[in-house]
């Protein structure tokens, strides 16, 4: 069974959120035992952020603005798919909130349309969504 960062790395949709992860050094984060809840922008979400700044943020000197985004991302525990609920707040490891939102069956997590990853996961689970946390 794959860790999050090895299912992050083997992703073909997940390329720009694989350099964040290493650039970032989240990946010996999400490599640990965890357990984490990912929610993993998809390339295309990537996309709908301003253009450049992700290449911005991939720069060394802009690692903390880089690692800080990451996070965003990033809820400690399992938080599973039957247990999220309208209303909800999610806490991310470096403190912000993410709120859910349940309407007409549709799964909306920080603003993001949210879809569970079948991928097998040792140390937590992981989520896929169509935009980037920024806060």
């Amino acid at each position: 069974m794959s860790n999050i960062t090895q299912v992050v790395n083997t992703d073909k949709n997940l390329k720009t959120l694989k350099k964040g992860v290493h650039s970032s050094d989240l990946d010996q984060l999400l490599s640990s035992t965890g357990p984490f809840t990912l929610f993993a922008p998809s390339d295309i979400a990537f996309e709908k952020l301003e253009k450049g700044l992700m290449d911005d943020l991939l720069e060394p000197q802009n690692k903390l603005k880089l690692t800080d985004l990451m996070n965003n991302h990033i809820v400690n525990g399992i938080v599973p798919f039957k247990n999220l609920k309208d209303g909800d707040s999610l806490t991310t490891i470096n403190g912000n909130q993410l709120i859910v939102e349940i309407k007409n069956g549709k799964v909306n997590v920080g603003g993001a349309g949210v879809l569970l990853r079948d991928a097998k996961i040792s140390n937590g689970i992981m989520y896929a969504t169509d935009i980037v946390f920024v806060k």
